[in-house]
């Protein structure tokens, strides 16, 4: 197998315990991903990056917002990486309607607190190339400052509004 189907991408980075730590789903996908060429690692991460591109959008942000009190791009990538990690259902679903995410369940919980993030995910092909090959993938910009779209409002009744269901799940 020379290049990366977009189903076997989607194969690959779907976690299959869905209340696995972070660390564990992490480790899945680094093992999954040694067994794939320097040329499928570079394929695998360039389709990465452009699902995290297309996700990168405000109304995505106070999904998170609601959900787990992302406020910081840092969280929003890690955010991101984790709903890429659900899967091309769920993961098309949040991108048409981000209050879809309240249907990403179970999610794991780190004190009592849902925890829907998985920490450098979207780094983990670029590291197993940089190990076999001592140097780094080929860098692809994202072009983006600032997430696309209308900044959400962060008061609780315009939250409610644009997200009801996360906001009945989620918000303290």
């Amino acid at each position: 197998m020379s290049v990366l189907t977009e189903s076997e991408f989607w194969e690959l980075v779907t976690a299959e315990d869905k209340t696995a730590e972070p660390e564990s789903v992490c480790n899945t996908l680094r093992e999954k991903l040694t067994h794939l060429s320097d040329e499928q690692l570079m394929e695998f991460d360039k389709q990465f990056s452009l699902r995290m591109r297309k996700a990168y959008t405000w109304d995505l942000f106070g999904a998170a917002f609601v959900m787990a009190g992302c406020n910081d791009d840092y969280g929003f990538s890690e955010f991101l990486c984790w709903l890429i990690s659900r899967g091309e259902g769920a993961f098309l679903k949040a991108l048409e309607n981000p209050d879809s995410v309240a249907d990403c369940t179970p999610v794991y919980h780190l004190n009592e607190q849902p925890y829907p993030y998985l920490d450098e995910y979207d780094l983990i092909a670029g590291m197993l190339f940089e190990e076999r090959n001592d140097d780094e993938l080929p860098f692809i910009p994202s072009g983006l400052e600032q997430p696309k779209g209308k900044r959400f409002k962060d008061k609780p009744k315009f939250l409610k509004q644009a997200y009801p269901r996360l906001f009945a799940k989620y918000w303290q």
